[in-house]
């Protein structure tokens, strides 16, 4: 709730601003090149940027992403449908629906871009070490939420909603399958009690194996062309960000195979 008010408070800010000087908060209206006219650009960055608050309280982005490995206590479907498709890319919608505010204010998508890859970074380092098994696919939604914000701060704004969807079918296979294992294992979430499952849950292994390979960007399944996308934007706007890039990338393969 803390985490999520703060976002709020971002949010309403931004809503405030736009009916003080638009006297409107409908798409239709606000989102014109006349309402464009209408804003000076030291407005469209405010703006941008306090919408980003809200974005990164309901996106879990740093500092406002702890809120969500803790609500991992609800029921795995829960967290599947939920947590890995709906409710947390919000904020990434919201971005992209209002890109026209952003692809005018410079200052707003590097902000967007380094919160981004920050996040993603900082998120799938975590998750190498969580011995949860829904703590570790909580992080790992973190670090795909930190991908898509990057991929909005290049610029690539399709391809961030493309992983959006992709993400949302391969998270929750694997958050569905995770509930799988949990009732296999009569509620035991500790991963280091785990392993060798295969030959007790076969098809769990497979879907699971199939899951984990999509998000690890594995050619021809999805997150691989979702992920080549935004990583394809990344190097055209900065080597440094690509790179920084492909090592959270590698950092989603380690912690997927150790799960």
């Amino acid at each position: 709730f803390i985490m999520n008010r703060i976002g709020d408070l971002g949010f309403l800010l931004a809503i405030f601003w736009l009916i003080v000087k638009l006297g409107t908060v409908s798409y239709g209206e606000v989102l014109t090149a006349e309402s464009l006219a209408k804003l000076s650009s030291t407005d469209i960055t405010a703006i941008t940027l306090l919408l980003f608050v809200g974005a990164m309280g309901k996106s879990a982005q740093i500092p406002l992403y702890t809120w969500l490995p803790d609500a991992m206590a609800g029921p795995t479907p829960v967290s599947a449908l939920i947590h890995a498709a709906t409710m947390v890319t919000a904020g990434i919608y919201m971005i992209t629906r209002t890109n026209i505010f952003y692809t005018h204010s410079e200052i707003a998508q590097t902000v967007v871009a380094i919160i981004g890859i920050s996040t993603a970074l900082l998120a799938a380092t975590i998750a190498i070490k969580q011995n949860d098994i829904k703590k570790v696919l909580a992080y790992s939604t973190v670090s795909q939420l930190g991908y898509m914000f990057l991929g909005l701060g290049v610029g690539a704004y399709s391809g961030a909603v493309f992983h959006v969807i992709t993400h949302a079918f391969f998270k929750a296979l694997l958050f569905l399958g995770s509930g799988s294992v949990i009732h296999a294992m009569s509620d035991e979430q500790d991963i280091r009690k785990m392993g060798g499952l295969k030959k007790y849950i076969p098809i769990t292994h497979v879907t699971f194996l199939i899951g984990t390979l999509a998000i690890a960007g594995f050619p021809l399944l999805s997150g691989f062309y979702s992920k080549d996308e935004i990583l394809a934007h990344a190097v055209m706007h900065s080597p440094m960000i690509y790179g920084i890039l492909v090592a959270s990338v590698a950092l989603t393969a380690i912690y997927m195979f150790r799960m």
